[in-house]
């Protein structure tokens, strides 16, 4: 079997496209829950929190270089070559990361509730010519 031949048959495997196609959704749905904890959801903790941006919460681990005029906002020093101590967007991150794993969750948690075996089938009757047979032994034993 040459190279090709076989790596084409291992990418048309089911479960290498299933993967595919889960990868590509995910990626998807990532960042469908990234926006909505960057836009929904941090803005509303971080105004309960008292500040208005949670992702510039951080500490300056150095000073600023002495031309820089920006403003004291995460980007500007990160442009600048400040070294940060992110903590603010580390948090935003991990709650990116709980919601996703949360949905995840209930997501196999449904599909796994869904895919619940039915009960077995009743078994087929067996072929007339093995009932006859069997009436036949049947009545020899006597």
């Amino acid at each position: 079997m040459s190279f090709v031949s076989e790596f084409k048959e291992f990418a048309m495997k089911g479960n290498v496209v299933d993967l595919a196609v889960g990868v590509i959704i995910g990626a998807a749905f990532g960042k469908i829950v990234d926006s909505i904890v960057k836009d929904l959801i941090m803005p509303i903790v971080g105004r309960v929190l008292g500040g208005l941006d949670f992702s510039n919460y951080f500490l300056m681990l150095a000073n600023p270089p002495a031309d820089f005029k920006g403003p004291n906002t995460y980007e500007a020093l990160s442009k600048a070559g400040v070294p940060l101590f992110a903590y603010g967007n580390f948090i935003t991150v991990a709650i990116n990361f709980i919601i996703l794993a949360f949905i995840i969750f209930m997501m196999v948690k449904q599909i796994n509730r869904l895919k619940k075996e039915a009960p077995p089938a009743p078994p087929a009757a067996p072929p007339e010519d093995v009932v006859l047979l069997r009436e036949i032994r049947d009545s020899l034993k006597k």
